[in-house]
């Protein structure tokens, strides 16, 4: 080695270590600053996305005082996913299309708008979102104070969270090609990880890492395609399951090129573990719902991932639903906990299931039903792979009936949360089923690639959701409260022994976090499709604060203006949640709760 080649090799070497030593610096900003209750500075408060939050100002006796403080519209008429975040005493609100970001000031009476911020984008993007122009939220960038916003029409936005002002715009998907954007991203560090939608569409799923200082792209692993394109490496875990054994999987479990339009998109929440610095997430639907036309497992989509959030690196990976032919996306969140010294995570599907890892190494731990499936009897904890019925798997020879979960799944993107001190997930779930016929589809960029007549009705006992507390270790319900519609909106825990959720006649409740008991309730404005959180603001009094905005798949007959006349319309939404327009209008409005006053201590 030549001097000039040592020193360069010195220098990159040096300047690694110096990245490493900023992000792991920008990480840990961020972790102490969710450390603090009175905030809410990620999505799900803290990495792990429990939502749960160890204020207790709110208890199961004082809950029935609570009135609304102030509330705020968004000036947006479609539906509103996520939660706002709290940064010291500023929060930082989203909306639907066109996803304007608003900062609110908490030490003022009403919170008055400090700026908004309008992106401007193409309304050529709003057909292309399948299932509604919705949005699950900001990130937020402790080091470099900046706000972080996945554009519908494919752009990541970065403002400065001071300003308002524009940091960086740049572009991760083409909605001309069928690609959207919804979810939230996730900061780690220096990176900005962000994923897409469009399974609908025949698009290849992907997550991309970019860099938090300036928006360049630092990486991107897809869900389909050869190994060194998903960023599966020597370094990856061998998996515990046979069928997720081997080289390639992503194309030799396909027909020919059909990998290419293979789905698997990623538009679900992300968490992160800081000790084993691995994120984690699912992948959605393969490309085209018939699946008689890609015959084979269809690796990678119906998975849960592991990976590295610097290099993208696949840690392990794991496909919950192979050769899917129900839609049952597998995006849902990742909720990590510990139990009995073992890192875990609980991951509720819309396949039917409640599944407990271990997130070490992807092994399945618990598998059981959390709701009435009858496309498989069960998870074999010995292969990982479903045990199906083979009378509910579906074709494009006929149309197969009564199939439990929907599409729409038993739970859909609607987050859990989950209670470290009883050890229960609290959960907000649909009770749907479907009759569903694959259909030939040939595709074409930027154009509809489902392939399928699907019809969804209510489940068994006729109630459309419900939220049920859920034992992850014994893979058991503990209580449940039924709802007319689909309990499509996420819960919050606190410390006060209370769970919040939304349903989409726009009732905010509170219930006891032991017995599932009806302590409070609220009428907002439209029905709750968003996740209740909650924060202290500067006058010492805890908060409660929801979206509501009617939307979503389950309710996208009232957002889009859709008719009920077909029961098959809105990807076959009209047929369960056809009269949900006669509960609930558009909307687009904050509201905030607090009590008279900051209990004595």
């Amino acid at each position: 080695m030549n001097r000039f080649t040592r020193v360069s090799s010195w220098a990159a070497m040096i300047g690694a270590l110096a990245a490493g030593a900023s992000s792991v610096g920008a990480q840990q900003q961020l972790i102490e600053a969710s450390k603090n209750p009175n905030q809410w500075v990620m999505t799900g408060r803290t990495y792990d996305l429990q939502r749960h939050s160890p204020l207790k100002q709110i208890t199961t006796a004082n809950v029935k005082d609570l009135h609304v403080a102030w509330s705020f519209s968004t000036g947006v008429l479609r539906g509103h996913e996520g939660n706002p975040l709290v940064v010291g005493h500023v929060m930082y609100l989203h909306s639907a299309f066109p996803n304007k970001v608003y900062a609110l000031d908490l030490a003022k009476d009403g919170a008055p708008q400090i700026w908004q911020f309008t992106p401007e984008q193409s309304a050529d993007a709003i057909p292309i979102a399948c299932c509604d122009v919705v949005n699950r939220g900001l990130a937020y960038s402790a080091k470099y104070d900046r706000l972080y916003i996945e554009l519908l029409a494919g752009d990541l936005l970065a403002l400065d969270a001071k300003t308002g002002k524009q940091v960086f715009r740049v572009n991760n998907a083409d909605y001309k090609k069928g690609e959207t954007m919804t979810n939230a991203p996730l900061v780690v560090g220096d990176v900005v990880i962000a994923g897409i939608s469009g399974g609908e569409f025949g698009v290849r799923g992907s997550v991309t890492a970019y860099s938090a200082a300036d928006g360049k792209r630092l990486w991107r692993g897809y869900s389909t395609g050869p190994d060194n394109e998903v960023l599966i490496t020597d370094k990856t875990l061998k998996s515990p399951y046979p069928s997720d054994q081997g080289k390639d999987l992503g194309v030799s479990t396909w027909q020919g090129d059909q990998w290419q339009r293979g789905g698997g998109t990623t538009w679900g929440w992300y968490s992160y573990d800081p000790e084993l610095n691995l994120f984690y997430y699912g992948s959605g639907n393969p490309g085209v719902w018939n699946p008689d036309q890609r015959p084979g497992d269809n690796k990678w989509s119906m998975s849960l991932w592991a990976r590295n959030p610097e290099t993208g690196e696949v840690h392990w990976v794991y496909q919950m639903t192979p050769h899917d032919a129900w839609d049952y996306d597998g995006v849902n969140e990742n909720v990590l906990f510990d139990h009995g010294g073992q890192k875990l995570l609980a991951h509720f599907d819309r396949n039917g299931f409640g599944y407990t890892l271990d997130r070490t190494t992807g092994k399945v731990i618990v598998a059981n039903p959390y709701g009435p499936v009858n496309w498989a009897s069960k998870i074999d904890l010995t292969t990982g792979r479903p045990v199906e019925n083979p009378s509910k798997r579906t074709s494009a020879k006929g149309n197969t009936e009564g199939i439990c979960p929907a599409a729409i799944g038993f739970k859909d993107q609607q987050p859990s949360s989950y209670d470290p001190d009883n050890g229960l997930f609290f959960v907000p779930t649909n009770n749907i089923c479907m009759d569903y016929e694959g259909v030939e589809v040939k595709y074409s960029a930027g154009q509809p690639y489902v392939g399928a007549i699907v019809r969804m009705f209510p489940g068994p006992g006729g109630n459309r959701g419900a939220v049920i507390a859920w034992d992850p270790i014994k893979g058991k319900i503990v209580w449940k409260d039924n709802e007319n519609l689909a309990a499509y909106g996420g819960t919050l825990n606190t410390a006060g022994g209370i769970v919040f959720y939304g349903t989409m006649e726009g009732w905010l409740k509170a219930v006891d976090a032991k017995t599932g008991k009806l302590l409070w309730k609220f009428k907002t404005p439209s029905g709750i499709i968003g996740n209740p959180m909650t924060y202290v603001g500067p006058d010492g009094r805890q908060y409660v604060a929801i979206l509501s905005g009617i939307g979503g798949w389950a309710g996208i007959g009232v957002a889009a203006g859709i008719g009920a006349e077909d029961p098959t319309a809105g990807l076959g939404a009209l047929g369960a949640f056809g009269d949900a327009g006669s509960y609930s209008t558009q909307g687009g409005v904050l509201t905030v709760f607090a009590l008279d006053k900051a209990p004595a201590k």
